[in-house]
């Protein structure tokens, strides 16, 4: 009995010395940046944090969202310090902000402590219940309070940050097979304008690894270089080019290429833009790959700003804040100082960001304008809406008010590229990651226009086969954009977009009728017979090719019809384009290691690229071939036989 006591004495005494430290330790008033000396208990529910500069935000954050992990307030930066009367003006929101940080950094230590407290009650009971000696659980719990309050926060946000827990999510992807053109005769799909697989492809190459199969999407690939195609002509947004000619990797099967271009704008004619920018600042965005670089990304696109145009900064960790209530963007000083203040901590409340993003996206809405959100992120959500479904369903109903959703992903090692790809596809919009400040630049400023201005929404491709002709067929990647027969004159079924100037590349690999085709076939039928081919089969066409799409705000979509026939069929390898288009579709062959790759090859992938390069005044096609090389060199010895001279570099150049 004494021993019980004595033993249950112990705990309480040991408990509440470890938690008045560690409340004291962790409690006690600490400077929270340069200027501010102490905290002070701030009134509930402060206002987001304002940069100076800027008017009082109209839209106020959910109160009861609270970040674990603090963060400075933002200052004002060196060139409006200079300035006395604009520091002055600005002193009640730098102190605004101020009283938001202190309020963080308490919520997150009393969570701390509660927390501790916990982790030291179990440890001192099981280790007296236990017999651990006295001195070594006085160790223990007397070393905790010598601990920093957000120790245990920084060091998890700076190991996710390196890629430690390798927790990249990609969708599978099942190659499309080869279809009977009998029994299947329509192939039905939504135009893909994301570029993201190739700049993570690159990433992988230039790290010296294999990417993960998944990760390689074939018609991102192929629609990430920009072909020749002519300018649309007429009422309609974008032409349309075919062309079939021998595949490369089969020679005695037929390619066929689609092609699409979207009208071009000049910078000067485009509408307003209205840019809401919702950027991730959690824990796991510290790294230079990230956050960093998502602010020099950020500030490129401020670069182009007119004074007609606007934008609005919201971020998002913990909790979701307004950064930059709505800005003229003429304003670039202001808008800039927004971007510098912005430091990462805190777990990811994605939902939260999205749902606020669009109501300040709705408040600068634009009729006729450029109305996006633009989120840059790793995509690892993991507080709030997180689920697939959730995320999905509040997109599709933000975009119906006529705001489109874009996605930038940066980073590695947790990168959540389904999530991402997911979210730009469900807002009418784009998925591109940003691996370098050169990717940025291509993205947000060099093809702004097809990033940014939508010239086409919901746009599907339905190609009605032959048999007369075609034995059998196979689309050559959008796996993940297929579509059912029905659904290519239902208005109801989302699709792809088209933005000013994009190239969209569909590629078909064809059996010509005669050649066998590799399928298990169906046995015969006993309430209907075999279809029975019509006289228009004997016109030696190939297919017939069908377009739908809409206005960017229109509902109902619009018909494009034409076919391809011996005129579109250039004999022999085909054109420059096609060829360059063939290269880049073996080259993603040959890294999925797709059981259709046929004859496919490294040395082949190159003698293509290389003879097809043609115009390339932005290096986009020598850097392929840098890839390839590299790519070639990694699959060993079993699939190529080619050295690489030099070291690739993030934009293609080689070091020697």
């Amino acid at each position: 009995m004494k021993t019980r006591a004595l033993r249950s004495l112990l705990v309480v005494s040991l408990l509440a010395v470890a938690v008045v430290s560690v409340w004291r330790a962790v409690l006690r008033p600490r400077p929270l940046g340069r200027e501010a000396s102490q905290v002070t208990a701030p009134p509930p529910n402060p206002p987001p944090p304002v940069l100076a500069g800027t008017p009082a935000p109209t839209i106020e954050p959910p109160g009861d969202l609270r970040g674990p992990a603090p963060r400075p307030a933002p200052r004002v930066l060196a060139d409006q310090e200079q300035d006395p009367g604009r520091a002055a003006a600005n002193a009640p929101r730098q102190e605004a902000a101020t009283r938001v940080a202190g309020e963080m950094t308490i919520g997150h230590d009393v969570g701390l402590v509660r927390g501790v407290a916990g982790g030291v009650t179990g440890g001192v009971t099981g280790g007296v219940t236990g017999g651990v000696p006295g001195d070594v659980v006085g160790v223990v719990v007397g070393a905790v309070p010598s601990m920093p309050g957000r120790a245990h926060v920084e060091l998890e946000a700076k190991s996710r940050s390196r890629g430690d827990f390798h927790t990249e999510a990609y969708d599978r992807i099942q190659d499309n097979p080869f279809l009977a053109a009998a029994q299947n005769p329509l192939s039905t799909f939504a135009v893909d304008v994301d570029t993201a697989s190739y700049a993570n492809v690159r990433r992988f190459l230039v790290q010296g690894q294999v990417p993960p199969k998944d990760a390689v999407r074939i018609e991102e690939l192929v629609n990430y270089f920009r072909y020749d195609y002519p300018e649309p002509r007429g009422e309609a947004p974008f032409s349309v080019t075919t062309e079939v000619a021998a595949c490369p990797w089969r020679p005695e099967h037929k390619l066929v290429l689609v092609g699409l271009r979207g009208r071009s704008f000049e910078e000067k004619a485009l509408p307003p833009r209205r840019l809401t920018f919702l950027l991730d600042v959690s824990g796991s965005m510290e790294s230079p790959d990230k956050l960093p670089l998502l602010k020099q990304a950020m500030g490129l696109l401020v670069e182009g700003l007119r004074e007609q145009d606007k934008v609005a900064i919201v971020v998002y960790a913990g909790r979701s804040g307004l950064m930059l209530p709505p800005t003229s963007g003429d304003r670039q000083a202001e808008i800039r100082a927004a971007l510098a203040a912005l430091e990462a901590g805190g777990s990811t409340a994605g939902g939260a960001g999205i749902e606020l993003a669009y109501r300040v996206a709705a408040e600068m809405h634009e009729p006729g304008g450029i109305n996006r959100v633009l989120l840059a992120t790793d995509g690892d959500f993991n507080v709030g809406v997180t689920s697939i479904g959730e995320l999905s369903r509040l997109i599709e109903e933000k975009r119906k008010s006529g705001v489109f959703l874009s996605v930038l992903g940066f980073g590695q090692g947790n990168l959540k590229d389904a999530t991402m790809e997911m979210l730009a596809d469900r807002g009418n919009g784009n998925y591109s990651y940003i691996d370098s400040e050169a990717e940025a630049r291509k993205v947000l400023v060099s093809e702004a226009g097809a990033t940014l201005v939508t010239i086409a929404k919901d746009v599907k491709i339905q190609v009605e086969w032959n048999p007369r002709r075609v034995a059998g067929y196979r689309l050559v990647g959008y796996e993940n954009r297929l579509l059912r027969a029905e659904g290519f004159a239902d208005d109801r079924k989302d699709a792809g977009e088209i933005g000013a100037g994009h190239t969209v590349t569909a590629l078909y690999e064809v059996v010509p009728a005669g050649l066998p085709l590799d399928q298990p076939g169906i046995g015969p039928l006993k309430y209907q017979q075999p279809p029975v081919l019509s006289p228009a089969s004997t016109s030696g066409e190939l297919m017939t090719l069908k377009l739908r799409y809409k206005q960017p705000e229109g509902d109902t979509s619009r018909l494009i019809a034409t076919t391809v026939g011996p005129a579109n069929e250039t004999g022999g390898r085909g054109s420059a384009r096609l060829r360059f288009a063939a290269a880049v579709a073996a080259f993603g062959l040959l890294l999925r290691e797709s059981e259709h790759r046929g004859q496919a090859s490294w040395p082949m992938v190159l003698d293509l690229a290389q003879e097809a390069r043609g115009n390339d005044p932005e290096g986009y096609r020598a850097e392929f071939l840098e890839l390839a090389k590299r790519a070639a060199e990694l699959a060993g010895p079993r699939q190529a036989q080619v050295t690489l001279k030099g070291q690739v570099t993030p934009r293609g150049q080689v070091t020697r």
